[in-house]
């Protein structure tokens, strides 16, 4: 796979650049499913689905723009002041509070009212004459033109309407121009406008959320950062796994130029893992296939680090953002128990990036160009059930199903000099590693 004109017409995205983008993703989208999980959110939804609807809103419009003199509250006050306030009714109103009509009502009650008929004995009697006067006034024919009427009977109905206190609560509300807002319904709409303005509901709202479908179902297993000064303080061991405790792991290879240094040429600087491949003498432990273990002077040192004890995992996203200088070998690669299977995430032979997986007959792998090894790139494997991909800065270069892997795997770095190699010194460099598990 040749990145060259990916990476000069940008369809890769820089190291630096993409680990920005990445960062500043999975921030949104951390906050993005805490928003979704919070009791703002859901309040939001709920009154949503309240304010929202045709009947709401059609009420809302009512409340705010109905005026008072279309309601029957107002006709029913307006009729009850228009008879109040009407010249005849008026004055019976008055008249049914006057001491004359009273005093006349009640001498109806007595045995004399029937004496007014007789003209005689109203002569002869002062109170007969004042009676039959009272009887033939206006005050009293308006007595008897309203009372027990139509028009008092609907007087009596709007008078004892208007005075009940619900009826009162009414007018009081239809008559407020600022009604709205003495409503249940009101609070409701302010709170979900409140909501609405919330900067996290409007983040809410206005993420895109097929962004987040690469990273929402992974879950970070393991990461380094490399913020330790030891490996006695990390999560890796110098020196090759093995399954029985009792094989070496501190050794090289007999078609090997380096001696693989218990760890010494393993540092951190500035959050950076550094294996460091020296020049320098030394004897030590080299396996040969027929003989086994055999004593070896090399004229380098080198390292390898794995995390066997700590972490193993199949299937995933496994990354690293790594670089390295010198003509000779550097890896990350996934280890089990057993020489295989083996996966190469990153293998810089000294001339060119490959990456791979290893079966009984070869290594299934592809070469990367258009690249320089001495910069920073993030290599990462998508294992899934069905097939292995690999990508550089998230551009694919390569995929297999072949000789599919069914164990969890551990993680490992190493530099090394084949034999074949002129010999160098060089450095691998690791400035983060992560895996990723599907939920």
């Amino acid at each position: 796979m040749n990145l060259f004109w990916k990476r000069i017409f940008g369809g890769m995205t820089g190291t630096a650049k993409l680990e920005r983008k990445e960062a500043d993703l999975l921030q949104e989208m951390e906050r993005y499913y805490q928003i979704e999980a919070s009791a703002e959110l859901a309040e939001y939804k709920d009154l949503m689905a309240k304010v929202k609807t045709p009947e709401f809103m059609q009420n809302k419009k009512m409340l705010q723009n109905r005026k008072y003199t279309d309601t029957e509250e107002f006709r029913d006050m307006k009729k009850y002041e228009k008879l109040c306030k009407g010249g005849a009714f008026k004055k019976y109103l008055e008249v049914l509070n006057s001491s004359e009509l009273a005093c006349f009502l009640e001498f109806k009650q007595t045995a004399q009212y029937k004496n007014l008929g007789d003209p005689e004995a109203v002569k002869r009697s002062e109170q007969l004459q004042r009676m039959k006067s009272y009887e033939k006034s206006k005050e009293y024919g308006l007595y008897t033109r309203f009372h027990d009427s139509y028009v008092e009977k609907e007087y009596l109905k709007l008078k004892q309407q208007i005075e009940d206190e619900k009826f009162q609560e009414r007018v009081a509300f239809w008559s407020n121009p600022h009604r709205w807002e003495t409503t249940p319904e009101y609070k409701l709409d302010a709170r979900f406008y409140e909501l609405s303005k919330n900067p996290d509901i409007q983040f809410y709202l206005k993420a895109d959320v097929a962004r987040f479908e690469r990273y929402k179902d992974l879950k970070l297993t393991f990461e380094d950062n490399f913020q330790w000064n030891s490996l006695e303080a990390a999560r890796w061991n110098a020196g090759f796994h093995y399954k029985s405790p009792q094989l070496k792991s501190h050794h090289s290879f007999v078609n090997e130029k380096q001696a693989n240094n218990y760890g010494h040429n393993t540092s951190v600087i500035d959050g950076i893992l550094t294996i460091q491949t020296r020049k320098e003498n030394v004897k030590a432990a080299a396996w040969d296939q027929k003989k086994g273990f055999v004593e070896k002077d090399f004229e380098y040192t080198s390292d390898i680090i794995q995390s066997a004890d700590y972490f193993r995992q199949a299937e995933g996203v496994f990354r690293a953002k790594i670089r390295c200088k010198g003509k000779i070998h550097h890896a990350f690669w996934l280890g089990a128990d057993g020489k295989l299977p083996h996966i190469n995430i990153f293998h810089f032979n000294g001339k060119n990036i490959t990456v791979g997986n290893a079966n009984q007959q070869l290594f299934d792998q592809t070469k990367v160009t258009g690249i320089c090894a001495s910069s920073f790139y993030i290599y990462t494997l998508a294992w899934n059930q069905k097939e292995l991909i690999w990508y550089v800065n998230d551009v694919e270069v390569y995929r297999t199903s072949a000789n599919m892997p069914n164990e969890a795997m551990y993680l490992a770095f190493n530099s090394f000099i084949s034999e074949n190699q002129k010999g160098a010194q060089g450095q691998l460099e690791v400035d983060w590693v992560r895996v990723y598990e599907r939920k």
